[in-house]
């Protein structure tokens, strides 16, 4: 896909170097004549080394000055994507997109997914749809230009719905979020279904293990934010980490204080995205902890991969119930309110015997209380995408 994109018959780490810096310095320059949010930065740097130097971006910087970081006209925005965010008061991140960005962005989904989808499969595309650009549509737009057909699914359904869809349109491939993907074959079977990608939210390992019991085959795993133009990351065939869209993002690493970590360590993940033509953003604070995996792929790429990732937050004892809970293989969904420091856990079974089963793997010194059932058709998953709130 990279060399498509950029005109070059071979991808080294010294060709994506030259490259990523000559599109770093074209960033800067605009800054500098449009008088940008980062135009007090250098308008050239000699090397990617120097962008260490630079100052970090922040979700609070992109709430607050979003709308001064545009390097287009609003003519040219073709869509914006809002979030209020738990850091920001007022109004939240607000992300801008220009045509560009959303054909570069259906040209990274159609390289993932052209790695199992193929012409004549039906795709049941369970991610949200908020119209003309968004991201199920974008998926869509992927999936249709591979010859395939894609099921607008959504989410939102009740299982009833779900497993209508995989009775009566027999969907062999999946994309949607992890957990969502496993509440509904727990619940549903798997019917038709024969592979699947997961993007859109953190894939704890014991639900990934699941889903491939299940599945009985190898997951697909995807990484993309808002801010990177929704596709960061995606799987090859030889399941070996995320190869970055490095044409398109600059990434580090980096510790507590904000030092760069080498290949390998772990850390928060930083991207500045020189691809992006709307709102390219430097070095950006995700929030999300993963590592860069050293060394070369073994599909024999010189592409940086990422390892799984989680996001970076006050409330990583409920990864880790993540962990746990989905051990039980009777669990359908669950999630989390916080009040007073102590957990409210509302979860749907397939048994009668929920509320014995958390308690077996969970201590009970912050459970607060217990809201255990057997799940019905009707029924809705708990909390899509994230997993716990606060009161």
């Amino acid at each position: 896909m990279i060399c498509k994109q950029e005109g070059i018959t071979e991808i080294t780490r010294d060709e994506i170097h030259r490259m990523q810096l000559e599109k770093l310095n074209i960033v800067l320059k605009k800054e500098k004549e449009r008088e940008g949010f980062y135009r007090d930065l250098p308008e050239r740097l000699e090397s990617l080394t120097d962008l260490r130097s630079l100052p970090f971006t922040t979700e609070t910087d992109l709430a607050r000055d979003g709308g001064r970081m545009l390097l287009c006209s609003q003519g040219e925005v073709q869509k914006v994507i809002s979030e209020q965010t738990s850091g920001t008061t007022g109004a939240g991140k607000r992300v801008f997109y220009t045509e560009g960005d959303c054909e570069h962005t259906i040209e990274l989904f159609m390289a993932g997914l052209g790695e199992f989808i193929y012409p004549g499969s039906i795709t049941m595309v369970a991610m949200p749809f908020s119209g003309p650009f968004g991201l199920g549509e974008l998926i869509a737009e992927a999936i249709r230009r591979l010859g395939a057909k894609p099921l607008s699914t959504g989410t939102g359904r009740t299982y009833g719905e779900l497993n209508r869809i995989l009775e009566e349109e027999q969907p062999d491939t999946y994309v949607g979020m992890p957990t969502a993907l496993l509440s509904m074959l727990r619940m549903c079977g798997k019917g038709s279904i024969k592979r699947a990608l997961v993007s859109g939210d953190a894939c704890p390992q014991t639900v990934m293990k699941a889903i491939e019991e299940i599945l009985q085959t190898r997951l697909w795993p995807h990484y993309g934010s808002r801010e990177m133009g929704l596709g960061g990351a995606i799987c090859c065939t030889a399941h070996d980490g995320m190869h970055m869209r490095e044409n398109h993002c600059i990434t580090e690493i980096i510790d507590e204080n904000g030092n760069v970590l080498p290949d390998g360590e772990w850390g928060e993940l930083v991207i500045t995205t020189i691809g992006m033509e709307a709102q390219p953003l430097i070095r950006y604070r995700t929030g999300d902890w993963t590592r860069i995996i050293p060394g070369r792929c073994l599909c024999g790429s010189e592409i940086k991969r990422l390892d799984f990732v989680k996001r970076m937050d006050p409330l990583g004892s409920i990864r880790e119930m993540d962990e746990l809970l989905f051990e039980i293989p009777e669990l359908v969904d669950y999630c989390v309110k916080i009040v007073d420091g102590k957990k409210k856990i509302t979860a749907l079974f397939t048994s009668d015997n929920g509320e014995e089963r958390i308690r077996s793997v969970l201590e009970e010194k912050d459970i607060r209380s217990w809201n255990c059932r057997k799940v019905k058709w009707e029924d809705l998953a708990l909390y899509p995408g994230k997993r716990v709130t606060r009161q």
